[in-house]
């Protein structure tokens, strides 16, 4: 039985993930920040761990408890909607102390078993927002566009030594806790100045067309991790799957 160790499942596609592999019998582990097992369900193959991915003792410690790990999913992840110029600095190297740096570690930390199996498949999440530029997320965007960057180039050297590296780029799912781990509120980041120009697309953002479903997100990391074909990327949801069909035309 494989193993496959998830980070950021309390919620979103990290808990839809974890379903989707424990369904066809993986050994999942499941880690989050605060412990919670409510959602996931009862299972011999489950294991939940902490983990904190911006905090290198919280990583080594998740490591060390995990063993063997067949399959790295970096999927823990926060956002921000807002004008650039009112989006603080602490909260943008909050976000990408979350979104890269916290991948980077991730990476860093499991790939020296997998080099020296020869095996394993390390798959990043990031997002539709990759795909095509999108406004009132510049610091989100840049956050997963260096993943998308740092993943192309470990693809290749970890090739030399069997180990798949893959992307996910889920799209946009109204559902979604997109500004989660913050206590920025929406109207903070958007100053008077950029009202008229942010209605229309908050409008957008509540459009039923957006139908990105936790499921597809999980059905494209399996994907991933089963592809042996050398695609980098993955999309998930029908509003990802047209944007990377745009920009592969």
């Amino acid at each position: 039985m494989q193993t496959i160790l998830i980070t950021g499942t309390s919620s979103g596609y990290g808990l839809e993930t974890a379903r989707y592999f424990l369904a066809r019998e993986w050994h999942v582990i499941a880690t989050m920040r605060r412990l919670d097992a409510t959602s996931l369900p009862s299972s011999p193959n489950l294991r939940i761990l902490p983990l904190d991915v911006t905090r290198e003792d919280s990583i080594a410690a998740a490591v060390e408890a995990a063993g063997s790990i067949d399959v790295l999913v970096n999927n823990a992840g926060i956002g921000v909607v807002g004008a650039f110029e009112a989006t603080p600095m602490a909260h943008i190297r909050k976000v990408f102390d979350t979104n890269t740096f916290g991948v980077m570690a991730m990476c860093q930390a499991v790939i020296p078993q997998m080099r020296e199996r020869r095996s394993g498949v390390i798959v990043n999440v990031t997002s539709s927002v990759t795909l095509a530029a999108m406004p009132l997320a510049a610091a989100y965007t840049a956050s997963k566009q260096a993943i998308e960057g740092f993943t192309g180039s470990l693809a290749h050297e970890l090739g030399h030594f069997n180990v798949r590296a893959r992307l996910v780029e889920p799209g946009y799912a109204p559902t979604t806790r997109f500004a989660q781990n913050t206590d920025l509120r929406i109207e903070d980041l958007i100053p008077s100045a950029y009202a008229d120009f942010a209605a229309p697309i908050f409008a957008g953002f509540a459009s039923p067309a957006l139908t990105t479903k936790e499921a597809d997100v999980a059905e494209a990391v399996w994907a991933a991790v089963h592809d042996t074909s050398g695609q980098l990327q993955f999309p998930g949801g029908a509003d990802a799957v047209a944007l990377h069909a745009a920009r592969q035309g």
